[in-house]
């Protein structure tokens, strides 16, 4: 089945599209919340291997310790128990490093993802959006304000802003936010 654009009034289309956007927001940050979690799952390896690491050194240097009391060659016998404590303490740290490099990929991977999507919603849609409230608001101001404020802004104002004149589409914008009672953004 063939939809055509001329069947569906502007404003449906408007509503269609604003939801598929929001959608698409929606999608793309729950998308990038999951690949950040499946990739933060890489750093449980990381995680056994600090606590298994932490927890020999702390062991070895116990032994080592009691070791070392034993009377003449005590301190011979520490050295080995040291050595190994050093090495198992070198594995936990690297086990903190692969943590955070983990860290570091899931929220590169995850920004990553988030770029594309997020870039055409803020520079493709919004600004067609934008400019869409824009010329409702210029209409509006055609439509309700009086004749004596739009001369002001052009002596045949309905002309411009039909030829799309966007001084003109401007100033009738702003003299309508003004009626809003909103504040308009280019003035100070």
């Amino acid at each position: 089945m063939k939809i055509y654009a001329d069947r569906f009034p502007t404003a449906l289309r408007q509503l269609l599209t604003d939801l598929l956007v929001v959608a698409w927001v929606y999608a793309t940050i729950r998308g990038a919340l999951w690949l950040h979690d499946l990739v933060q799952r890489l750093a449980v390896p990381g995680q056994k291997l600090e606590g298994a690491g932490a927890g020999l050194a702390d062991n070895l240097a116990e032994a080592g310790g009691k070791v070392g009391r034993v009377p003449l060659v005590g301190d011979e016998l520490t050295a080995p128990f040291e050595r190994a404590a050093g090495a198992a303490r070198s594995l936990a740290e690297a086990g903190r490093d692969q943590q955070e490099l983990v860290d570091q990929l899931a929220l590169a991977l995850a920004v990553g993802l988030l770029i594309v999507p997020l870039g055409l919603v803020v520079f493709g849609w919004l600004p067609l959006r934008v400019r869409w409230i824009r010329d409702l608001l210029a209409l509006r101001a055609l439509a309700g304000q009086p004749l004596r404020k739009l001369t002001r802004i052009a002596p045949d104002v309905a002309e411009a802003w039909r030829r799309g004149d966007d001084t003109t589409v401007n100033a009738l914008a702003a003299l309508e936010l003004r009626r809003l009672g909103l504040r308009d953004p280019h003035q100070p």
